[in-house]
């Protein structure tokens, strides 16, 4: 197969790439999945997730640590439940269906995605922090300084413009403004998180039944967009926002694991640190000092050739909230319908798995 006409794209790592070249990619190899912020653009994966939590990785059982922050953390969530391919689909009908006012106070916009967790989760919360096999850790930001307490909007804006100002001089800036919270199975703590390995301080919780939804929809919540929460159950307070905002695309430390892959299933090629890193090219992952991180990484994205098929030849995205406008139907039918594109992925992955074909991978470094 042609790599500039294939539907996926997927890189590794050395460690990695080494692997593959020894056994092919194996579900009894894969010890982490991780799952990126990004909002609308997680829907593509959809049929990805319930292929790959529903069939390849439930035939091969073993702990597996699952990792994400915002619409990641959802989808790693929606993979604890008893029926995963169902979880899938629920979460992809209900955050196609979401729709506001027209002008929607952050309160109205917290509302919304709590119902769509209330709905995702059902009776099932239980089942999900306690699943054989999944470990779940889900990341959330805490604010510093003037992000730390309800301050009003004016205050809030002018806190994270300080924090983007701080950012842009480096991460080690926006450490002043934020603290990472890991809100995790207590089974199996991430050893490889534990020790420091960023400006970051980072604190880890006990996820239950009981904090499940608030920590998931803390690790969704937007920037000025939604209401802050100011209590999660097992966390100490603060002010919690998306976790996304240190954590976007997930540039973790995963080389410290001493065996097994990290399986990456992701909607773009690269790794962008933090939310306020996007515009920041300098500082993807794959060119900064600390690439050596993802050395057991394997990434999985939708081939440029794949979005050429999208309505509007790109990802959803929470931009089309505002294409769309009052077009709900429209908008729908096209996230709906990227869903469905969403296959070509599950197909191209079952096929690498069962045919490896090293030709197919390029270093993700």
């Amino acid at each position: 197969m042609n790599p500039s006409t294939a539907d996926l794209t997927i890189q590794a790592g050395p460690r990695a790439f080494a692997l593959l070249r020894e056994h092919g990619l194996r579900a009894q190899d894969v010890a982490v999945v991780a799952g990126a912020a990004g909002g609308p653009k997680g829907l593509i994966l959809q049929a990805l997730d319930q292929w790959l939590f529903g069939d390849w990785l439930a035939a091969s059982p073993r702990q597996r640590t699952l990792i994400g922050a915002s619409i990641g953390a959802w989808r790693m969530a929606a993979s604890c439940a008893p029926d995963p391919a169902a979880a899938f689909r629920r979460l992809g009908d209900l955050y196609c269906a979401q729709h506001y006012s027209e002008r929607p106070m952050p309160t109205e916009v917290s509302a919304v995605c709590r119902q769509i967790l209330d709905d995702l989760i059902g009776d099932h919360a239980n089942a999900m922090v306690t699943h054989a096999d999944h470990r779940l850790q889900i990341l959330i930001a805490r604010g510093q300084r003037g992000l730390a307490q309800p301050s009003g909007r004016l205050g809030t804006l002018a806190s994270f413009a300080a924090a983007t100002l701080a950012n842009l001089r480096g991460r080690d800036g926006l450490a002043a403004h934020f603290e990472r919270i890991v809100v995790g199975d207590p089974r199996a703590v991430p050893s490889w998180l534990e020790q420091p390995f960023d400006h970051f301080a980072t604190h880890f919780a006990p996820l239950g039944a009981d904090n499940l939804r608030d920590a998931l929809l803390a690790s969704g919540t937007l920037p000025l967009i939604m209401k802050p929460l100011t209590h999660i159950a097992h966390v100490s307070p603060g002010q919690f926002w998306d976790g996304g905002l240190i954590d976007y695309h997930l540039a973790l430390p995963y080389a410290r694991l001493r065996e097994g892959l990290v399986l990456y299933p992701h909607f773009t090629d690269h790794l962008v640190p933090g939310w306020l890193d996007k515009a920041l090219h300098w500082r993807r992952a794959h060119r900064t000092a600390q690439r050596h991180w993802l050395d057991n990484v394997v990434l999985l994205s939708p081939s440029r050739a794949f979005l050429q098929r999208l309505p509007r030849k790109q990802l959803p995205d929470r931009s089309d909230f505002a294409h769309y406008g009052r077009a709900h139907a429209t908008r729908i039918a096209n996230w709906r319908r990227a869903i469905g594109e969403g296959q070509r992925l599950r197909d191209a992955l079952a096929r690498f798995t069962s045919q490896p074909d090293l030709a197919q991978v390029r270093p993700l470094y």
